[in-house]
C-alpha cells in the first residue's frame, strides 16, 4: 500500500521536494549495499531536526523502502540499524508524519525486529516504536493485537537500560483503563476513523454541520441511498455526520426561520436510529472483504473490547515483578519511566494496587520507597509521579486514607505543586492529583483546605501568565499563554474537590477574589475541558443551602447554566444537570426563572437520554421542581412527559430511575385540589402503574415509595374513591400490613388512615368496606405490636372507628 499525506499537505510539500530529496530516495535501489548503507546514513544526518525534508522524503517513497530494506534477511545488521534509525526520525516529525509510517504498516515490521539477537538493532526499533507510540495519532490497542508481544517485550527489560527506558515508555502511553479507552475511539472527532482503520483516518476531514442541515437530512430519502453507496468518498460525510450528532436534542431544532414539523421527541428517534445506521456503515467500509473479520482492524478493536483492558494484560503478563526492581536503577530516566509504569497500572485498579503495597524491593515495601521519592531534594517530576503513584493505590482502597504516607507526605507533597514557583505543567498535574486524591475523602479536603494556603494559592491560577510573571524564556511564555486554560481546568477540578462536603470549605472558596465570576466566565469558555471543570465546581458549591440563596442569586449562575445545557455533550450535561437539580429544591431563588426560561422542556427530553445518569437527573430535577409547585407547573411537567414516557420511566430497569419517577408522582400528587385533578385525568394509568410495581421483584425502598402514592391519592377527596372502587388495589394494602418489613406495614396503614378518616364525607362507607375486608383485624393485631410506630398508628387508625 502506498503511503499518503492529507491532500493539502500532499501539494505544498510536492512543490518543496528538491532534487537533492529525490537522490536520498534513488540511493536506496543501488545495487551495491555498501552505498545502499551510506545513502541511509547521509539520509539519516539529512533529517535530523529538518521537517521539510523528513516530509519531502516520505512523499517520494522512502518509508515503504526503508521497511522493506529493515525486512530483509539479506540487510545487514548495519544496515536494519541504520533503516530503523532514519523511521524514528521520520516519526519524530509531526503528526502527519505518523500517519503515513502506520499507512505502511510499521509497527509488525518493527516488532519483527525486535526478534533479532543484535541488541543495537532492537534498540533501534524500540526507539522507533517509542516515538511512534507515544503520538496521539497512534492507537495504543496496536500493541496489544498478538498475544506474543508483550510477554517479549517484558523479557527483554534485562537486556540494557534502554530497552527498559523505552519499553517502560511504551507502557506507561500504551496502558489505558476501557473508559479512557472507549472515550478515545468514540469521544473525539478523529477517534473513530483511527482506531477502526488508520488508513481510513486520512480521508476524514471533521466539519461542522448545522444542527438544521442533519434533521433535514434525517427526513430526506436520499440518505439511506447515500449510506448503501460503496464510494470510499462517502466515508468524510458520513464520520462527519456522526461526529456532528449530537447525543440528543435539548430544545426544539428551527429550519431556516420556522419550528420543524416534529416535536422533540420524533426527532431524538430518528436520531437515534440513524446515528446507528452511521456507526454500522463506517464499520463496514472500514472492514476489508477480503479479510477474515478477526484480523482486521475492525475486528481486532471488537475483540479487544471484548477481552481484558491493558491494565489486566500486563498485569497477567508479570510486569509488576519485572518492573519494580527498575526503580533502583542507576539510570534517572529508567526510574522514571518505571514509576509512570507504575501510576499508570495502579489508577483506578484494586487488583495492582493491592499487589504494588505488598512488594518488596531490596527489604522495603513498595509504599515506603515511593515516599522516599517525595523528598524536596528529588527532581519535581519525581516527586509528582511518586505522589500519583500513592494517590492512586489509596483512591483504589489499598491504602488507608488517614495512612501517614498520605496525610502527612502525598498530600502535602501535591500541596507544594500549586505554587506558583512551579512550572505551568507541574502546577496542573499537581492540582489535578490532588483533587483526585481528596474528592471522595470528606477529612482529606479539610486537611488539604488550610494547607499551604491552597485555596487563595489556587486563586493565582486564574491570573498566569501575569504581567509581572518572571518568565524570561520566550518560548516557555509562549507555551504557558497558550495552556493556560489548563491552570483554570485544574483550579476548578480541585475548587470543586475540596468544597465537595464541608460548608466551611465551600464558604471560603466563594469569598475568593472575583471566584462566582470566575466561575460564570469558565462555563462559557471555548475549552470543552474549562467549561467541564467550571460545571463541576458550581455542582460543588450548589451543595451549599446559604450560597444558593446569596451568591448563586447574586450572579444569576442559572442564567449560563442553562446556555450550558442546550446540546453540550453528554460528560458536560450529566454534571450541568446535577448542579440544576440543586438549583431547583424549593428554597432556592433561582427555582422561578429557569422555570420561566423553558426547562420543563428540556428537562423531559433528559429522560429519553439513552445516558443513564442523565435519565436520573432529568426525572430528580422535575421531583424537586415539583416539589410544592402550583397546579400550572405540573400540568406542563405531566404534558412535557407524557404518559407513554412516564410509563417508560416507571419500567426502566435502573432502580434510581424508577424511584426518582416515584418522587417525582409523589409531589406531583400533593394538595388535594392537586390530587384530585391529576387523578381526574391520570388516575387510570397511574393505579396501573402502581399495581405493576407492587406485584413487581422490587425492593423495600420502590415498594415503600409506591405505597406512598397511594397515601396521598387516599388523601384527594374525590380522588380517594379510585382506590376504593378497586378491589385489586384494596388487597394489596392489606397484604401490606400484614407484611413481615414494618416500614410496608407503616406505610400501608398510612393509606388506610387516609381512607377511614371521619372527619371526610364518606367515610363511614368507606370504614364498613375495609372493616368487611379485615382490614380491621390486622389493626387490633398491629396495635399490640411491639415497634411503637405500628403500636401507636394501628391505634391511632383504630380511634376513626370508635369516633
Amino acid at each position: 500500500m502506498a503511503c499518503v499525506l492529507e491532500a493539502p499537505l500532499r501539494m505544498s510539500v510536492l512543490s518543496e521536494v528538491t532534487a537533492s530529496s529525490r537522490h536520498y530516495v534513488d540511493r536506496l535501489f543501488d545495487p551495491d549495499p555498501q552505498k545502499v548503507l551510506q545513502g541511509v546514513i547521509d539520509m539519516k544526518n539529512a533529517v535530523i531536526g529538518n521537517n521539510k525534508q523528513k516530509a519531502n522524503l516520505i512523499v517520494l517513497g522512502a518509508v515503504p523502502r526503508l521497511l522493506y530494506l529493515l525486512q530483509q534477511e539479506t540487510s545487514s545488521t548495519e544496515l536494519k540499524t541504520e533503516c530503523a534509525v532514519v523511521l524514528g526520525s521520520l516519526a519524530m516529525g509531526t503528526e502527519n508524519n505518523v500517519k503515513s509510517l502506520l499507512d505502511c504498516h510499521i509497527i509488525p515490521a518493527l516488532l519483527q525486529g525486535l526478534l533479532s539477537p543484535d541488541l543495537k538493532f532492537i534498540e533501534a526499533c524500540l526507539r522507533c516504536l517509542r516515538t511512534i507510540f507515544t503520538s496521539p495519532v497512534t492507537p495504543e490497542e496496536l500493541l496489544y493485537t498478538d498475544a506474543t508481544v508483550i510477554p517479549h517485550l517484558l523479557a527483554l527489560l534485562s537486556r540494557s537500560r534502554y530497552t527498559q527506558e523505552y519499553i517502560c515508555q511504551i507502557f506507561s502511553h500504551c496502558c489505558k483503563v476501557r473508559k479512557e479507552l472507549e472515550y478515545s475511539l468514540m469521544g473525539s472527532d478523529t477517534g473513530i476513523a483511527a482506531a477502526l482503520n488508520p488508513r481510513l483516518s486520512h480521508f476524514f476531514v471533521p466539519m461542522e454541520i448545522p444542527v438544521n442541515t442533519i434533521i433535514r437530512l434525517l427526513l430526506q430519502e436520499e440518505v439511506p441511498i447515500l449510506l448503501q453507496r460503496e464510494a470510499m468518498d462517502q466515508y468524510p460525510f458520513i464520520v462527519s455526520t456522526l461526529v456532528s450528532l449530537p447525543s440528543t436534542f435539548m430544545a426544539p431544532v428551527k429550519n431556516e426561520s420556522h419550528h420543524l414539523d416534529l416535536d422533540l421527541r420524533e426527532i431524538n428517534q430518528i436520531l437515534k436510529t440513524f446515528r446507528s445506521v452511521l456507526l454500522d456503515k463506517i464499520i463496514e467500509i472500514a472492514t476489508d472483504n477480503s479479510t477474515p473479520i478477526e484480523q482486521t482492524p475492525t475486528g481486532v478493536l471488537a475483540s479487544y473490547l471484548e477481552g481484558p483492558d491493558h491494565q489486566t494484560v500486563l498485569f497477567n503478563h508479570g510486569a509488576v515483578q519485572n518492573i519494580a526492581h527498575l526503580l533502583t536503577s542507576t539510570s534517572y530516566k529508567v526510574q522514571m519511566q518505571a514509576l509512570k509504569c507504575f501510576a499508570v497500572l495502579a489508577f483506578e485498579n484494586p487488583q495492582v494496587s493491592m499487589t504494588l503495597v505488598n512488594v518488596l524491593l531490596d527489604g522495603e515495601l513498595l509504599p515506603q520507597i515511593f515516599v522516599k521519592m517525595l523528598q524536596r531534594d528529588k527532581p519535581i517530576e519525581m516527586q509528582l509521579t511518586s505522589a500519583k503513584c500513592l494517590t492512586y493505590m489509596c483512591r483504589a482502597g489499598a491504602i488507608h486514607t488517614d495512612d501517614i504516607c498520605i496525610v502527612l507526605k502525598t498530600l502535602p507533597c501535591l500541596a507544594r505543586m500549586c505554587s506558583k514557583e512551579r512550572l505551568l505543567e507541574e502546577r496542573v498535574d499537581g492540582a489535578e492529583t490532588l483533587a483526585y486524591l481528596i474528592e471522595a475523602d470528606i477529612e482529606l479536603q479539610r486537611i488539604a483546605s488550610i494547607t499551604d494556603h491552597l485555596i487563595a494559592m489556587l486563586a493565582d491560577y486564574f491570573k498566569y501568565p501575569s504581567s509581572v510573571s518572571a518568565i524570561t524564556d520566550i518560548k516557555r511564555l509562549d507555551h504557558d499563554l497558550k495552556h493556560a486554560h489548563e491552570l483554570r481546568q485544574a483550579a476548578f477540578k480541585l475548587y470543586a474537590a475540596l468544597g465537595a462536603n464541608d460548608e466551611d470549605i465551600r464558604k471560603k472558596i466563594i469569598e475568593t477574589e472575583n471566584m462566582m465570576d470566575r466561575i460564570v466566565n469558565g462555563l462559557s469558555e471555548s475549552s470543552i475541558k474549562v467549561r467541564l471543570a467550571a460545571v463541576r465546581c458550581l455542582h460543588s458549591l450548589s451543595r451549599s443551602v446559604q450560597q444558593l440563596r446569596t451568591s448563586f442569586q447574586d450572579h444569576a449562575v442559572w442564567k449560563p447554566l442553562m446556555k450550558v445545557l442546550q446540546n453540550a455533550p453528554d460528560e458536560i450535561l450529566v454534571v450541568a444537570s446535577s448542579t440544576l437539580c440543586n438549583l431547583l429544591l424549593e428554597f432556592s431563588p433561582s427555582k422561578e426563572p429557569i422555570l420561566e426560561s423553558g426547562a420543563i422542556e428540556l428537562l423531559c427530553s433528559l429522560t429519553q437520554s439513552d445516558n443513564l445518569a442523565l435519565r436520573v437527573n432529568g426525572v430528580w430535577a422535575l421531583m424537586n421542581m415539583a416539589f410544592q409547585a402550583e397546579q400550572k407547573i405540573k400540568a406542563d411537567i405531566l404534558r412535557g412527559l407524557s404518559t407513554e414516557q412516564l410509563f417508560q420511566l416507571l419500567s426502566d430497569s435502573d432502580v434510581n430511575v424508577l424511584m426518582k419517577t416515584l418522587g417525582l408522582l409523589r409531589n406531583l400528587l400533593s394538595t388535594r385540589p392537586h390530587i384530585d385533578q391529576i387523578i381526574s385525568t391520570h388516575g387510570k394509568q397511574i393505579m396501573q402503574a402502581v399495581t405493576l410495581i407492587l406485584e413487581g421483584e422490587h425492593n423495600v425502598e420502590v415498594k415503600e415509595q409506591t405505597l406512598c402514592i397511594l397515601t396521598n391519592i387516599a388523601d384527594g377527596t374525590t380522588a380517594k374513591e379510585l382506590i376504593m372502587t378497586n378491589d385489586d388495589i384494596l388487597q394489596k394494602i392489606k397484604y401490606y400490613m400484614s407484611h413481615s418489613n414494618a416500614k410496608l406495614q407503616l406505610a400501608a396503614m398510612f393509606c388506610v388512615s387516609n381512607l377511614i378518616w371521619n372527619e371526610e364525607e364518606g367515610s363511614q362507607d368507606r370504614q364498613d368496606k375495609l372493616r368487611d375486608i379485615g382490614i380491621v383485624d390486622i389493626l387490633h393485631k398491629l396495635s399490640q405490636s411491639s415497634d411503637p410506630n405500628l403500636c401507636d398508628k394501628a391505634k391511632t387508625a383504630l380511634q376513626q372507628y370508635l369516633a
